[in-house]
């Protein structure tokens, strides 16, 4: 997936959501109020953000939008996946290594900041984001807002008849454990998208700026939206907490790993379950750890 959006060169840019709000007069007097409830996709997200107190006004102008829609294609990716098909390789050839020696060097100061505020290894910080994003070159380029939107909406149950008809082919699930599994992943898309909009709204960033992977995950770190509120730290002191910034994203994946357990002389199985905790799969941590080991000279023990 190409680049996505980098923050740090749009933030000037980016809407406030108080001017999207002033948007919505404009649009409410465009838009005559049956052209603007013609989004039943939606309709029952909407009333859920509302009641959990999200301003109605707002949330019309967002469902409202023109680059709002039901990606099916996207988030069809979640029934698809498999972790046995990833090429876990790829991050311990020699080039990839040497690109993170490289990135080691260009960001020795924020890097080495890191290490010693949270006592994280540089090492492990870099190979999580030479896993994650290829060291912030490979961030995802579906809009977060539709993807969050689109997963949280599985609650209804057109919707996933929807998404079943458009993408089932493509499926290796039954339909009673499409279902169960929709449902499952609408309940936790649904917490994410309110961190997102909250996440948006702290840092005045336009949502529909914001590009990721195709579960919703955001920045070089591939941070969830309610990690990014709960752990997101601003590395760089601009003021702004944007994972689109490598000192931002190497900042908050160490205070995300000492905040699951990690400390300055961590043994390799304490180790593997704390960054298991970043992503659930043993190869996953396996590959974190064989990198940070190719880095520093020396095996984990």
């Amino acid at each position: 997936m190409p680049v996505g959006i980098k923050m740090s060169a749009t933030r000037g840019a980016m809407t406030s959501l108080f001017k999207i709000l002033a948007i919505a007069a404009f649009a409410a007097s465009a838009f005559p109020a049956s052209a603007q409830e013609s989004r039943p996709t939606f309709h029952t997200l909407k009333k859920m953000l509302v009641a959990d107190g999200f301003n109605r006004r707002l949330i019309d102008v967002l469902y409202a939008s023109p680059g709002t829609a039901f990606v099916d294609d996207i988030v069809g990716s979640y029934f698809r996946h498999s972790e046995a098909k990833l090429n876990y390789r790829q991050f311990t050839s020699q080039n990839a290594i040497q690109k993170a020696r490289d990135y080691i060097s260009a960001h020795s100061k924020a890097l080495a900041h890191a290490q010693r505020v949270y006592g994280v290894d540089k090492t492990i910080i870099t190979a999580i984001l030479l896993v994650e994003t290829r060291l912030g070159t490979y961030v995802g380029k579906n809009p977060v807002f539709n993807t969050l939107s689109t997963l949280a909406s599985l609650k209804n149950p057109v919707n996933r008849d929807a998404l079943w008809q458009a993408q089932s082919d493509t499926f290796l699930l039954s339909r009673r454990e499409f279902d169960e599994k929709a449902l499952d992943k609408a309940d936790w898309a649904y917490t994410e998208l309110k961190a997102f909009l909250r996440y948006t709204r702290r840092e005045n960033m336009d949502p529909f700026m914001i590009n990721g992977s195709y579960a919703g995950a955001i920045g070089f770190s591939q941070f969830m939206p309610s990690n990014i509120l709960r752990l997101g730290i601003d590395g760089d002191s601009d003021g702004a907490v944007d994972l689109f910034t490598h000192a931002d994203a190497i900042h908050s994946i160490a205070n995300y790993l000492k905040y699951h357990g990690w400390h300055p002389d961590i043994k390799k199985n304490r180790a593997f379950k704390v960054i298991y905790h970043y992503n659930h799969s043993k190869v996953y941590v396996n590959t974190v750890l064989e990198i940070s080991g190719l880095l520093k000279g020396r095996s984990w023990i």
